[in-house]
């Protein structure tokens, strides 16, 4: 009896632990989730002029206004000119490329500017006082020449841009661009 007292008692404790236990609230939490959406960072650029009649007279400035714009909301970077000439044109125009720009070490007829990020459009004359000047050693014959021969001087400006953010150097990045 004193067996069966004990196996009573053992059951009757197991029943109310189990019965209890399914009773015992535990203390819990959770968090919303963060959701992190990866934008696309961009870098816009132009390249205009307004200017389209370049007649040339010995002597005189021709207006030449090309303009380079780093657009609105672009990425800071690293601005890039190409200046192509003709074969023949020291021999007619003399131009400066305007402040701020630098020459690239490694490209002379490369120039470079830092450009920081903002919220508004950036522009960013090539042309010293936007303009060339005929030489005024041209003579009606050397341009008569050119008539004939459809040897016409150019000038020819190309914009680039590259992101500036992890890359150290004007010139690391133009290496990038001719990738």
């Amino acid at each position: 009896m004193k067996k069966k007292t004990i196996t009573m008692v053992a059951a009757l404790t197991l029943a109310i632990g189990c019965t209890v236990g399914a009773a015992v609230a535990w203390l819990t939490d959770a968090t919303d989730p963060v959701k992190n959406t990866f934008t696309v960072g961009n870098i816009d650029i132009t390249l205009a002029e307004t200017t389209e009649d370049f007649k040339m007279v010995p002597g005189s400035a021709i207006e030449k206004d090309p303009v380079v714009t780093v657009e609105a909301n672009s990425e800071s970077c690293w601005l890039f000119v190409k200046v192509e000439e003709s074969a023949n044109l020291q021999e007619f125009i003399d131009y400066t490329i305007a402040n701020g720009w630098t020459q690239l070490s490694t490209d002379s007829n490369v120039y470079y500017r830092e450009v920081s990020a903002s919220t508004g459009n950036q522009e960013f004359p090539v042309l010293t006082d936007n303009r060339v000047t005929v030489q005024n050693t041209v003579t009606k014959e050397m341009m008569d020449g050119l008539t004939t021969d459809g040897n016409y001087p150019t000038l020819t400006f190309t914009a680039y841009a590259c992101q500036r953010d992890n890359i150290a150097s004007a010139e690391t990045a133009w290496a990038e661009l001719q990738k």
